[in-house]
């Protein structure tokens, strides 16, 4: 009876004893495990992740509110965050085949249009590459043919296409497929917040960008040119939110028919 009087006490004063490192761990995947649960996709993409995620996180906070040490706490946090990653990894996979699909779909079409092409007469496929032109809404300087990608195709802040950039890269392989002989400058701008090196590399990041995703897509690099000239030349004033989005922008700069590209700025 002593000993049961004397053990008690110390139960009660243990239970619950989580040590810092526990409570880190477990806030930490409480933090994923709400992430996952609340994000649709994920639930679809990968609900059985999501459960595990959510029952190891159950026993983790069990463990720590009664009788269990650091290490189970430690231990089954772990494994609800790993699971947690499972289904973000997982999800994104999903999406990353999704994407490829939908890239595919595109590019039968692109095939199919370029098999079109080829049966057209000279004076017809002058009309239609002249189409093509509008298509990607070039606009005449004086350096030649430009193209301007907005930066709504961009991810904020990111040298990252999203995945409404497909279709502009796709009608882009479509015309440089068409016009062999032409090359293209791609040139990055950003707005004036921010160090003008930062800038100066986030261009130039973006251009490259547009360019590796043409490359991707089966265009030759040597015809592609890159360079950044970050916040430099601007078409709008940097003071309103509506000039400094205009000025976040690639642009492509088309040759002419002889591949001859006009001067750099």
């Amino acid at each position: 009876m002593k000993w049961f009087l004397w053990v008690a006490p110390a139960l009660l004063l243990c239970s619950g004893c989580t040590g810092s490192l526990g409570r880190q761990e477990l806030a930490d995947a409480q933090l994923l495990f709400d992430q996952v649960k609340s994000d649709p996709q994920v639930l679809e993409s990968a609900p059985r992740d999501v459960s595990r995620a959510g029952e190891s996180l159950a026993r983790a906070e069990g463990f720590a509110a009664h009788w269990g040490t650091d290490a189970d706490v430690e231990h089954y946090a772990y494994l609800s965050q790993r699971y947690s990653q499972i289904a973000r990894e997982h999800d994104q996979l999903v999406r990353n085949q999704q994407q490829s699909q939908r890239l595919q779909r595109e590019q039968d079409r692109l095939q199919q249009m370029l098999r079109e092409a080829r049966l057209l007469s000279a004076q017809q496929r002058s009309e239609w590459l002249d189409e093509q032109l509008q298509r990607l809404a070039t606009m005449e300087t004086e350096r030649g043919l430009v193209m301007i990608i907005g930066d709504v195709l961009f991810e904020p802040g990111s040298s990252e296409l999203n995945l409404s950039a497909s279709r502009t890269a796709l009608q882009l392989v479509q015309f440089l497929q068409l016009n062999p002989r032409r090359l293209v400058r791609i040139e990055g701008y950003t707005d004036s917040r921010g160090e003008a090196e930062e800038n100066r590399e986030l261009s130039r990041l973006r251009a490259q960008s547009v360019a590796q995703t043409l490359v991707d897509m089966g265009v030759a690099a040597e015809r592609l040119q890159v360079i950044g000239y970050g916040e430099a030349h601007p078409v709008a004033e940097n003071a309103s939110a509506r000039g400094r989005a205009a000025n976040r922008r690639v642009e492509i700069v088309f040759s002419d028919e002889n591949g001859q590209l006009g001067a750099e700025r």
